[in-house]
């Protein structure tokens, strides 16, 4: 470095390694953690015949009730084309039906049946000693604030958004 040349520090290259301090490190570290999560989570619906995708919106769908399909999209984080290759696989196995709107034949909302409703149980059952492998390297009490750590950071209150 010449005397002119101005004092400047190189960040540190980003990873997802233990105790890297990269602006980026968090945001490497929830993708790896969302991934763990997801092939988990994955490995329990398989066998139930549908993937996270299909899980997500009958999620939705339990939570909020018959959805349109552009706010399924939303609630998702997919795109219009992707929400309706996703509707179709939950229709043609029976767990979802389009159904049209009063006021708006254009629009379709999407509804669980009692068979999706069924599946959904049988998901959670099947989820749970997996979700337990997932935190089995957490200490007591660290999975529930885990838990809380993620709840507000996915959802800031209004005045954090």
């Amino acid at each position: 470095m010449t005397a002119d040349a101005p004092d400047r520090t190189i960040a540190s290259r980003a990873t997802d390694r233990p105790g890297d301090e990269s602006p980026f490190a968090l945001g490497l570290l929830l993708r790896r953690a969302h991934s763990r999560a997801a092939a988990v989570m994955g490995e329990a619906l398989r066998p139930l015949g549908i993937e996270l995708r299909h899980f997500a919106v009958l999620i939705v769908l339990v939570n909020q009730g018959p959805t349109v399909q552009r706010d399924l999209a939303t609630a998702t984080g997919s795109d219009k084309a992707g929400i309706m290759r996703v509707v179709d696989d939950l229709e043609r196995k029976g767990l979802a039906v389009r159904k049209s709107v009063p006021g708006d034949r254009r629009v379709r909302a999407v509804e669980i049946t009692s068979q999706g409703l069924e599946l959904f149980d049988a998901a959670h059952v099947a989820a749970e000693p997996l979700a337990e492998r997932l935190v089995a390297e957490l200490r007591s009490g660290e999975p529930e604030k885990l838990t809380e750590l993620l709840t507000r950071f996915a959802h800031p209150s209004d005045d954090e958004a």
